[in-house]
């Protein structure tokens, strides 16, 4: 039973979504869980992991995560492309741009979630926690054995230091609401450290917070003077399985695996890192990258254009076998991406507008004619989940709704979730689209003029500029293309302005568009990093809520999702949570697809089957020696 009464319990806090937030869902239920330990002396739990309720997939004495080969071989290179510039090793600077993987040498008290499970944070830098089942508090216990790559041990006194660097230096929105749900760390000793948590707020995200910090070295910055939020490219000693080996900008980094890595032999981390070297060759455009593929300067190719997979993956070496193509299951839910409303112009706050502008996309014939029929048309947030919203609200999801009150729409409880429009497969400017589109901006008060361009009563005219990046030319520029010269023929006048990647990424944070192709995150389970990507409190400049959204509805939603004291509870809030932000029309869903696109030198092995969560090729893959030597024996590698 759902009560308004918890609405009016103090409200929780967004945590930086970078560092992932807790995922709890159905998929709990697929194994036989592992009961968190209970020390029956004095209430305290005390567990080699953590999961908000408690259940753990694997038990306190697991060998390796079932998915991993903890056989497999180390050795050898994978490497990839990146596209675009960089220009500071730094990954949480706000000045710049990151190189790919620039955060890969540092660790957390937890380390990654299983790739077979969500919601589940496993002891690495620690070797157990504590807390009371208010959890008021949490006691990390440390690893002694832990150490930087420098040699120099990693103890409780990094771990604080790290905690109080990114309250001090990291993302304003982070900081905000960090202090406002974690008032106080302490370092009980060198190896223990103790977070308290606020009074009166939800549970959620605050244990698995603190535990996915990343640990910097305390020494490293004093000595050096560095700061969290410059851009550099010097490199504080990570405490992982790689370390940065070169660095050349804008061309090539390499990171090598440490051989002196102090975690290699703890179970979390066999079958695991298995590649002595992670190359990341970067490149201008795909087109240069695809060429470089070819010719065999990288290794791994995971593909996102339709026309490339479809057209261009039937060059020599496919065909003598020495290039891999195929598909590969993936179980997470797809990435919400689309072309987002910048909710801060005026212009776009009036919902027929978004309507409008929406009615110009035509998946149908953008599918069939320009991406080979291979992608499906995503419409939730929670595509193809038990989370996903369908029809009109009934049961335990309307009995929520209405206990919200006067906050829900009444159309919210009779209509079914919001679909995305149809359109004609045959032409792109659908003209029943158009009609309707036309409608929408005459009952909006942009009327069309002598010159067929649209104005509102003050003779403004109806302009937005699309923000585009120039990396991802390709089959979606000319996406972008086709959707803007159907803007046109209803009056708008819209901008595709292409942009470089150094210039997208500063308009994009300070959000200087209208529209742009970008993307939330989906979700499988509840967790205050929801806030930080839907709710209001920082709508003005989270960077994670790229459309502003700020609704008085979604933030109801998710405080009651904090709240929830089941799993079918919480997933019930969630199943209206997608209804909402469908509701809400911040962006234009466009497609997805539902497995990994991948091609790869045939000289790497891995798990059959896969995980459901994770492609994985640069944590359990490994290299195959005797199918590389093959490889160059033939010459298709350089």
């Amino acid at each position: 039973m759902f009560q308004t009464r918890a609405l009016a319990r103090p409200a929780s806090h967004p945590r930086l979504l970078s560092f992932g937030f807790i995922c709890l869902s159905f998929v709990l239920l697929l194994s036989l869980p592992a009961k968190a330990e209970e020390t029956a002396s004095d209430d305290l739990i005390v567990s080699h992991g953590y999961s908000f309720y408690g259940d753990l997939k694997y038990g306190p004495d697991f060998e390796h995560f079932d998915f991993v080969n903890p056989d497999a071989p180390k050795g050898g290179e994978i490497s990839f492309a990146a596209l675009g510039t960089f220009d500071s090793m730094n990954p949480y600077t706000v000045k710049g741009r990151r190189g790919q993987l620039s955060w890969f040498m540092y660790e957390s008290l937890l380390g990654d979630g299983a790739a077979d499970t969500y919601g589940e944070g496993y002891c690495l830098l620690c070797e157990r926690l504590e807390y009371p089942p208010t959890k008021d508090w949490v006691i990390f216990h440390m690893r002694p054995e832990a150490r930087f790559s420098d040699g120099t041990p990693l103890t409780a006194h990094d771990v604080l230091f790290s905690h109080n660097l990114l309250l001090e230096q990291g993302l304003p929105s982070y900081a905000a609401a960090v202090k406002k749900r974690i008032p106080k760390a302490e370092v009980l000793d060198d190896y223990r450290i103790k977070f308290y948590f606020t009074e009166g707020i939800s549970r959620r995200s605050l244990i698995d917070q603190v535990g996915g910090v990343p640990v910097w070295s305390k020494k490293w910055f004093e000595e050096t003077g560095a700061r969290l939020d410059e851009s550099r490219l010097e490199t504080s000693p990570g405490s992982g399985p790689y370390m940065v080996d070169t660095v050349d900008v804008n061309r090539r980094i390499v990171y090598k695996r440490n051989p002196d890595y102090w975690g290699k032999d703890l179970p979390i981390n066999q079958g695991r890192h298995n590649f002595d070297s992670i190359r990341v060759e970067y490149f201008g455009d795909d087109t240069a990258s695809f060429e470089a593929f070819k010719a065999g300067e990288y290794t791994f190719r995971q593909e996102g254009d339709s026309k490339k997979w479809a057209t261009l993956y039937d060059f020599p070496k496919i065909n003598d076998g020495f290039v891999v193509k195929t598909e590969l299951p993936d179980g997470t839910p797809p990435t919400p991406s689309g072309i987002v409303f910048n909710l801060g112009r005026e212009i776009l706050q009036d919902k027929r507008v978004r309507q409008a502008i929406a009615l110009g996309y035509n998946f149908e014939w953008t599918n069939e004619s320009l991406q080979y029929g291979l992608f499906k048309q995503r419409a939730s947030f929670t595509q193809d989940t038990p989370l996903m919203a369908e029809g009109v609200p009934e049961g335990a999801e309307l009995e929520f709704l209405q206990s919200l009150g006067d906050i829900v729409p009444p159309e919210l409880l009779t209509e079914p979730a919001l679909m995305p429009h149809t359109s004609n497969p045959a032409r792109l400017n659908d003209r029943r689209n158009l009609r309707q589109a036309m409608r929408l901006l005459d009952e909006a008060g942009w009327a069309v003029g002598d010159d067929g361009k649209r104005r509102n009563a003050a003779g403004d005219p109806l302009r937005l500029t699309f923000l585009f990046n120039t990396a991802q030319e390709g089959t979606l520029s000319a996406v972008m293309e086709n959707f803007v010269s159907n803007l046109e023929k209803m009056g708008v006048e819209a901008i595709l302005e292409k942009v470089d990647p150094s210039q997208y990424t500063l308009r994009e944070r300070e959000r200087d568009y209208d529209l742009v192709f970008d993307a939330y995150a989906a979700f499988l389970g509840t967790g205050t990093g929801l806030m930080q990507r839907y709710g209001s409190d920082e709508a003005a400049f989270s960077v994670f809520n790229p459309a502003g959204l700020a609704s008085p509805l979604v933030d109801a939603i998710i405080q009651a999702s904090l709240l929830s004291e089941s799993t079918a509870e919480e997933q019930t809030t969630l199943r209206a949570l997608d209804r909402a932000l469908r509701y809400e029309f911040i962006m234009i869903p466009l497609w997805y697809n539902d497995s990994y696109w991948v091609a790869y030198y045939d000289m790497f092995d891995y798990p059959d089957p896969l995980p459901p969560y994770a492609l994985g090729q640069l944590d359990f893959w490994w290299y195959n020696a005797d199918k590389a030597a093959e490889l160059r024996a033939a010459g298709a590698l350089r």
